[in-house]
């Protein structure tokens, strides 16, 4: 099962991976995973300071590190469709 938990009250509920960007879905599945941002950086052979700036959001980040630490989770980057505006 793949996603993000969140508490209502006192119901937990489910957010699918495809709703979660992609900082959140790296924090998402290292958490569930119980990796420390370290211990994720040290498997994707990549900076601390890449998965901690991920997972705060970064705007950027090259193609080819995302595709390192999707990597550990089984996963790589890939088209999917966008969110009309008027959505």
């Amino acid at each position: 099962m793949g996603g993000k938990r969140r508490r209502r009250g006192s119901i937990a509920t489910v957010v699918p991976d495809r709703d979660l960007e992609l900082g959140g879905f790296v924090r998402v599945r290292r958490k569930a995973n119980r990796l420390t941002q370290r211990g994720l950086a040290e498997l994707a052979g990549v900076g601390t300071r890449v998965v901690v700036e991920l997972e705060r959001g970064k705007a950027t980040v090259r193609m080819d590190v995302a595709n390192k630490l999707l990597a550990v989770f089984g996963k790589r980057l890939g088209v999917v469709e966008a969110k009309r505006e008027d959505e």
